[in-house]
């Protein structure tokens, strides 16, 4: 009898650590995917023919996105805004005909930003909150009129140098030097910033980061909400 009792300790044993063991295995890749830190990452100049391929892309790799859209495109293909918004990426408002801002008067600057906001919101892509201003130039003037929209002037910490014929890798190499709460600018149109998505998405998580939207208070990136 208790040689009986032993085995069927010993087999009690054996079955409890069996369970632990997979729980500890189960509970492994959910530790790894917390986030650490969040950036921001942006792609400016959309809605374009290669849109779609990039959503998916993105979606396809858990990333979302803050999408920075020209107007006159926003216009044009308002079925591709609404996918960003299905997609799950934010719509930012980066001018209608992507001028040099700092060299027009300030009707004019009103006039490019204005028209974005009215052709995002009537494209389904809700009203703007951020905006970037094209080439990333700016002065008081720009910052003035943006604000008076109720947007928050949005630059960026890492350029990808994709709109400059990047590599994939170099855009791989750029997206690694983020750190938290910073944001990378990239490009709606670009087929090697396309080809650098799951790359991006794989050395995110790498290091504990996870992609997040960009806060109108702060202009950081951080959690969605």
């Amino acid at each position: 009898m208790a040689a009986t009792h032993r085995l069927a300790l010993l087999t009690a044993l054996v079955t409890a650590a069996a369970t632990l063991t997979a729980a500890t295995a189960t509970a492994a890749p959910e530790r790894a995917a917390a986030c650490n830190g969040y950036v921001g990452l942006t792609f400016d100049d959309g809605p374009s023919g290669n849109t779609t391929r990039l959503l998916d892309a993105l979606r396809q790799n858990g990333l979302r996105a803050t999408m920075f859209n020209q107007g006159q495109y926003a216009a044009a293909n308002p079925s591709l805004v609404r996918a960003q918004v299905s997609a799950g990426m934010w719509v930012g408002n980066h001018s209608y005909t992507h001028p040099h801002l700092t060299q027009l008067g300030q009707a004019q600057i009103d006039s490019e930003i204005s028209r974005t906001q009215q052709a995002v919101a009537g494209a389904g892509g809700g009203t703007p909150k951020l905006f970037r201003p094209p080439y990333g130039e700016t002065n008081a003037t720009v910052k003035s009129v943006a604000a008076r929209h109720g947007l928050t002037e949005i630059i960026w910490h890492v350029d990808s140098q994709d709109w400059n014929g990047a590599s994939t890798d170099a855009i791989v190499q750029a997206a690694g030097r983020l750190t938290n709460g910073q944001i990378i600018l990239m490009h709606d149109w670009s087929a090697n910033t396309l080809a650098a998505v799951p790359r991006i998405a794989q050395g995110l998580t790498a290091r504990g980061l996870c992609a997040g939207m960009i806060s109108p208070q702060t202009g950081r990136a951080v959690a969605p909400g």
